[in-house]
Order: C-alpha cells, then sequence, then structure tokens
C-alpha cells in the first residue's frame, strides 16, 4: 500500500477478498442496468417530444392519449432509474465503502500499533524530506482514508457507467444514423460519425483544461489538510492542558497561537475557494455548450435535408448529449479526483513511513549513528550495560552519555542520580530500545518480563479492570487479584466500579488525580509482578507519604524484582522503619554514568536527636527510647 494504485488494489486481493469482489460486481450490474436505462430514457424523451410537437397534427387521432402515455413511460423510467437502481446501487457502494475503510483502519492500526512499536519510531522522523515524520497521524487515519476510499468508489462506478453508456447509446446512435449530404462517401453511418467526431473534439479540449485546474486544487487540498491538522492538533493538546493554561493565566499566548495557525488555513482556503469558483464557472459553460450547441448541431445538417425526422433528431441530439454527459465524467468530477489524490498521497505517506521503520536501527542509521546491541542472559547475572553511549541526530554528534559497564543484579534496587538534562531518563529509554541514536549492549535476564512506568499517565478509554490488567488482557485476572490489587495500591474506595468506563459521566483519566494515576500503576505492579522494573519519575505526583507507600508496596509484593528508578530527589526515600529502599546508585556526571553502593545515611530520627544541645549519653538513650516504641 505504498503506492496508490497499491493502495487502491489491496482490498481486493486481501483475506477479505470474497466481500469486496461480491459488492463490487453487485455494483457493477447496477451501473450497466442504469446506463441501459439512460438509453431508454432518452428514447421515450423523444416520443414525448414528438407527441407534443404533432399533437395538433390531424393525422394524430389520440393526441391525448398519446401524449400521457408517452408522460407515463418517462415518470417510470425516472423512477426506475433514479429510485430504484441508483438508490440500491448507493447503499451498496455505502456498503462497500464502509467495509474498506474499516479494513484499511485495521491493517493502519496492527502496523502502527505491533510490537516493533512502530507508532513511537515513525514520528521520530528526520529532517531530511523522504526520511521525514507523518504530521497529524490521527488526521490520515480518521479523515483521509474516511474521505479516499469513498471517492474512489465514486470515481469506479464512474467509469464503469462511461464506458456502459459508450456502449449502448453508440450502438443506439449507429443503429439510427442516416446518410449526410456531403458526407456521402462513409453512407448511412454519416450523422454517427458527425456525433462522434463533435465529442472526440469538444471533451478532451476541455478535459485538458479540467486537469490543469485539477492540478491546483491537489496541491492546494493537500495545503489545507495539513493546516487544519495541525490546528486541530494544537486545539487537542491545548485543552488537555487546560489546567495548566488557566493556572498560569497563559490565555492570551495560546490564542495568539491559534490565530497564528488558523492564518494558514484563512490563506489556504481563500485560494482554494477562487480555484473552486473558476472551476464551476468553467464547468457550467461546458456543460451549456455541449448540451445546447454541440449535442444538437450534428443532426442539424441531416434534419435539414430531411434526413431526419423531428422525432429522429431530438432522440438523436439526446443521445449525443448523454454520451458528452457521460464522457465529461472527467471534467465532472476532477475536483474529487483532486481531493482523491491528496487524501491517498496523505496515506500512502504514512503507509511509507511505517514501512521505512519496521528495522528502527537501520532507519535512525540512515541520519545517524544507530548500534545497539540487545541480548538475553540467565536471570540470575540481571541486568547489564557494557559500552553504551547516547547521541543525538547527525553522523559525528558528540556522545552526550557513556556508561562503560553497568550491572544490576536481580532483586537489586538502584536509583539514578544527576542533575536535570544530564540524560538519566534518555539512559532508561535506551535500555528499552526507545533511543535513536547511539551505540552500546544491552543484556536482559532471559524470561523476566520488564515494566516501565513513566511520570505522566495517560488512561485509556476502557474499564478500571482493563486499565490495572494493561498491557494484558481484563481476562488474564479475576476480578479477586484485581481488588486485592487495587486494594494494597491504596485505592480500595474504586474497587466497586472496576467494570466501569466511566464514572458520573467521565472517563477514568478524568477522575483519577494524578496521585491517584500514580497508584494505579503500584496496582499494574503488584497484579503483574515484573522481575525488571524500571521507575522514570513515577512518584512525582506523591507526597513523601504516598512515595513510601509506593516503594513499601512493590518491595512487599515483588521482592525479587530488579529496581531501576530515576528520581528528582537527592537521597532515595525509606521505609517507615527507616530502612533503605535503594541498594545502589548510578550517578551521571559531566556525561558519564557510574554506579556504585547507596552509603546508608543516617535515620533521619537519629540526625534530628543529634542535632539537639544534650549529652551523647542522652540523645542515645533517647533514641532506644524511640525504637523500642515501634
Amino acid at each position: 500500500m505504498r503506492t496508490f494504485w497499491g493502495l487502491m488494489r489491496a482490498y481486493w486481493f486481501s483475506n477479505r477478498w470474497k466481500e469486496a469482489w461480491t459488492l463490487t460486481l453487485v455494483i457493477a450490474l447496477l451501473t450497466t442496468l442504469s446506463s441501459k436505462a439512460g438509453v431508454w430514457f432518452a428514447m421515450a424523451l423523444g416520443d414525448l417530444t414528438t407527441s407534443i410537437a404533432f399533437f395538433h397534427d390531424a393525422a394524430n387521432t389520440k393526441p391525448l392519449e398519446t401524449l400521457l402515455t408517452n408522460a407515463g413511460i418517462v415518470i417510470l423510467l425516472v423512477v426506475l432509474k433514479d429510485a430504484g437502481l441508483t438508490g440500491v446501487r448507493s447503499l451498496v457502494s455505502a456498503t462497500l465503502h464502509r467495509k474498506w475503510r474499516g479494513w484499511l483502519n485495521s491493517q493502519f492500526n496492527e502496523a502502527l500499533l505491533d510490537t516493533n512499536h512502530t507508532h513511537f519510531h515513525a514520528q521520530h522522523g528526520s529532517s531530511v524530506s523522504a526520511l521525514a515524520a507523518p504530521d497529524n497521524i490521527d488526521q490520515r487515519i480518521q479523515e483521509s482514508i474516511k474521505d479516499m476510499t469513498g471517492g474512489a468508489i465514486g470515481l469506479a462506478m464512474g467509469v464503469l457507467a462511461v464506458a456502459t453508456s459508450l456502449f449502448f447509446v453508440g450502438q443506439n446512435l449507429i443503429q439510427t444514423s442516416v446518410e449526410v449530404k456531403g458526407l456521402e462517401f462513409l453512407g448511412s453511418y454519416g450523422s454517427a460519425v458527425l456525433a462522434f467526431l463533435a465529442v472526440a473534439t469538444y471533451v478532451p479540449l476541455n478535459t485538458w483544461i479540467a486537469v490543469k485546474l485539477g492540478s491546483m486544487l491537489e496541491r492546494l487540498n493537500v495545503r489545507m489538510q495539513q493546516a487544519e491538522g495541525s490546528y486541530r492538533g494544537e486545539l487537542i493538546t491545548f485543552l488537555r492542558r487546560s489546567f495548566h493554561v488557566a493556572a498560569s493565566r497563559g490565555e492570551d499566548v495560546q490564542k495568539t497561537m491559534h490565530d497564528r495557525l488558523y492564518v494558514d488555513i484563512d490563506r489556504t482556503w481563500s485560494r482554494l475557494n477562487v480555484v473552486n469558483s473558476s472551476y464551476m464557472s468553467f464547468e457550467l459553460i461546458y456543460n451549456f455548450i455541449g448540451a445546447r450547441i454541440v449535442a444538437y448541431a450534428p443532426g442539424l445538417v441531416p434534419f435539414i435535408h430531411n434526413g431526419f425526422d423531428l422525432k429522429g433528431y431530438i432522440t438523436g441530439s439526446e443521445m449525443v448529449a448523454s454520451l458528452i454527459s457521460q464522457c465529461s465524467w472527467f471534467i465532472h468530477v476532477m475536483p474529487n479526483i483532486a481531493t482523491l489524490r491528496a487524501n491517498s498521497q496523505r496515506v500512502t505517506e504514512l503507509a511509507n513511513a511505517i514501512e521505512n521503520v519496521q528495522q528502527p536501527q537501520e532507519f535512525y542509521r540512515q541520519t545517524g549513528r544507530s548500534d545497539f546491541s540487545y541480548a538475553s542472559q540467565n536471570p540470575v547475572f540481571g541486568l547489564t550495560i557494557q559500552k553504551l553511549e547516547l547521541a543525538h541526530q547527525g553522523e559525528d554528534a558528540t556522545p552526550f552519555l557513556s556508561a562503560a559497564n553497568l550491572r544490576f543484579r536481580r532483586g537489586e534496587w538502584t536509583f539514578f542520580k544527576g542533575e536535570s538534562g544530564s540524560g538519566k531518563t534518555s539512559l532508561i529509554k535506551a535500555i528499552n530500545g526507545l533511543w535513536p541514536y547511539g551505540r552500546g549492549t544491552i543484556v536482559f535476564p532471559e524470561g523476566v518480563k520488564s515494566f516501565y512506568a513513566a511520570q505522566e499517565v495517560k488512561l485509556q478509554q476502557v474499564s478500571l479492570k482493563q486499565l490495572v490488567c494493561l498491557p494484558g488482557s481484563e481476562h488474564d485476572h479475576t476480578d479477586a487479584q484485581v481488588a486485592s490489587a487495587l486494594h494494597k495500591a491504596g485505592l480500595g474506595d474504586f474497587i466497586e466500579h472496576m467494570a466501569d468506563e466511566s464514572r458520573e459521566g467521565k472517563l477514568w483519566d478524568q477522575i483519577l488525580s494524578g496521585g491517584q494515576k500514580q497508584k494505579l500503576v503500584v496496582a499494574r505492579i503488584v497484579l503483574q509482578q515484573p522481575g525488571l522494573l524500571f521507575l522514570d519519575e513515577a512518584t512525582g505526583a506523591l507526597d513523601p507519604e504516598g512515595k513510601i507507600a509506593f516503594h513499601q508496596a512493590i518491595k512487599d509484593n515483588c521482592p525479587d524484582a530488579t529496581v531501576i528508578s530515576v528520581m528528582h530527589e537527592a537521597m532515595p526515600p525509606r521505609s517507615l522503619f527507616g530502612e533503605e529502599f535503594y541498594h545502589s546508585v548510578v550517578a551521571i556526571s559531566d556525561g558519564v554514568a557510574t554506579k556504585k553502593p547507596l552509603v546508608p545515611s543516617l535515620p533521619r530520627e537519629l540526625t534530628t536527636i543529634l542535632a539537639q544541645p544534650r549529652p551523647v549519653e542522652e540523645k542515645w538513650l533517647r533514641f532506644s527510647r524511640r525504637l523500642k516504641q515501634k
């Protein structure tokens, strides 16, 4: 699906091919019958016109009956064609549209949400145009696929209608053709040749004009989608951080940003309106000349020389008008073709971006150094990092962080310490395969489940039980197990709402506070028992007591887990009894990460007592009493 035609035919050669071809054949049959009905309508209209013209003719013995009969046939054919064949075809084509769009949507969802983290890598393209990250992925999947599939089906039906009309109308024109004075060498095909010549001259010339205008429409449509997507994306982001904007009184800045983004929409829309209006004027003039002049001109010569009677002239001219209309399909739908090509371009760009990152390291090597190696070892040896260097984009980029040899034993707790921007989070990302540039070897304990907990917790629109069971399924654990995990995490008040996706009309992402979301992470950890746990500022929204409870819950329920943590604190939290949770520290200074044992500090209560102006013996006695009380 990386090219236009590949994207167009993929559904018909997928595992859903029976569904696709069945609906397509039904549409083709109805389109063919509709085209045939169009020929019948032209003939009936000729009869009706003749009955009106000769209403007072002496030879017409039943003028009113003939007129009403012909009018009834025209109405019947209109109902059959428009209400019957066209209506049913519209329903079937809408069904095909829904099925095709659903299939394409599932394909892109599966491609983006694979185990390769394609959705993450696809958004980290470089400044190089061929490798640039696609903008507004949500818009491409939602709007572009929908409009593209609908437009393609409509255009395909138009092509089929042209082909069938050419066959039926052309056949009738040839059958009713007569000799034309001055063109006797053509014999009885004279009037048909004149009709075909008029169509062949008039339509292609105007089609060329339509193509030029259509190219302008396509470029403006792409630009309009980009501008609309950027504006909508900023609105979505703003609404998510609405509280922060209000708290910082940043409405004026936000408004200025919205105004700046909308200017691009307004300018592009203005140019698009000018081209659309010009195209509409061109099409109206083209239709009038084609239906009223070009269509009636070929039959006028034989009519003047009595080659046609009035009925034959009207019928033939209506046939030519129908032929011009059908052959002008390309002109009529040029704006739709421009929109289709714009949408398909957006979709194929996304498909190419997905394909480009199937091998992430190969993708990143095109714009920098990416030589990470991942392996596994006996879980007894824990996690090992060797000769790790992290850098930014660019072949000659200087590493901003290096770690020669880091080992994390099974059951060992380690926290990363360093100034803001020193690379603590980048190091955790690299360990988990989520940092693009650099080199090094990361050896994981074989068969050990890992878990990554970030500072910002975003909750999907699913039940509370499913939120606790992530990344697994809610069917993997019983209600009792999930309830127990919620209780241990300090969220026992929500146990009775485990099956609900919302509460009081609000989603869980809106109901739970930042601290409660981080407690939800504890519930996940308690439930899933990971052997390797990464805490990337996962306690940032908790108060000191909450941080202690967070760590204690992990300590009590995951005793053998290897824990690697990033925190802002100079020293990690300790238990209520003054015991250290952490065994070691990785200090990052001057771009170098080194690991060393954590030097236990004096218990806080002892530090407080020693600071008091009392004799040493009395200080020690007071501390001993405190310990006994505990």
